[in-house]
C-alpha cells in the first residue's frame, strides 16, 4: 500500500518566486509542488499539499492527518520560531515528521536560529532551497519504508 505524505507550508510560502526571490529562490511553490510530486510518484507514494497563512488553520490540518497520513513534512515558515501550538499538534497526531526550510534558519537573524517547532518532528532539513524538501521527503520515506 501506497504511503501517503501531507506537505505543510506556512504563511508567505504562496509568494515563493516573487517574494525576495534572492533569499528563498526564484521558483513558485506549486513548481516546488510538482517536483516533489514526481519524486512521491516514483517512490511509489502519494502525497497531498497544503498552504496556509494562518496558524490554527494549519493546527487544525495536523490534527486531521491521524489515520489518513503516514508522514507529514512541514515548512511552518516565521510561525517555526514561535508556535507552540504547531509543536503541541505535531506531537499530539504522533505521525514521523520533517521539518524543512528553503533557506539556512542557523545563519541568518538570531530570532531564526530558535525553531520551537522542530522539537515535534524526528528531523529539520535546512538550507537546500526546493531541494530541502526533496531530501525530507526523501527521508521520511526512507523511515515508512
Amino acid at each position: 500500500m501506497a504511503k501517503k505524505i501531507l506537505v505543510i507550508n506556512g504563511p508567505n510560502l504562496n509568494l515563493l518566486g516573487e517574494r525576495e526571490p534572492e533569499i528563498y529562490g526564484k521558483m513558485s511553490l506549486t513548481e516546488i509542488n510538482s517536483k516533489l510530486k514526481e519524486f512521491a510518484r516514483k517512490k511509489g507514494a502519494d502525497i497531498e499539499f497544503y498552504q496556509s497563512n494562518f496558524e490554527g488553520e494549519i493546527v487544525e490540518k495536523i490534527q486531521k492527518t491521524k489515520g489518513k497520513f503516514d508522514g507529514i513534512i512541514i515548512n511552518p515558515a516565521a510561525l517555526s520560531h514561535t508556535s507552540f501550538s504547531i509543536l503541541d499538534a505535531l506531537k499530539a497526531v504522533d505521525i514521523p515528521s520533517i521539518e524543512v526550510h528553503l533557506t539556512n534558519i542557523f545563519s541568518r537573524e538570531e530570532f531564526r536560529k530558535n525553531t520551537v517547532t522542530a522539537s515535534g518532528c524526528g528531523g529539520i532539513v535546512s538550507g537546500f532551497g526546493w531541494r530541502s524538501y526533496l531530501y525530507g521527503l526523501f527521508e521520511l520515506l526512507d523511515k515508512l519504508s
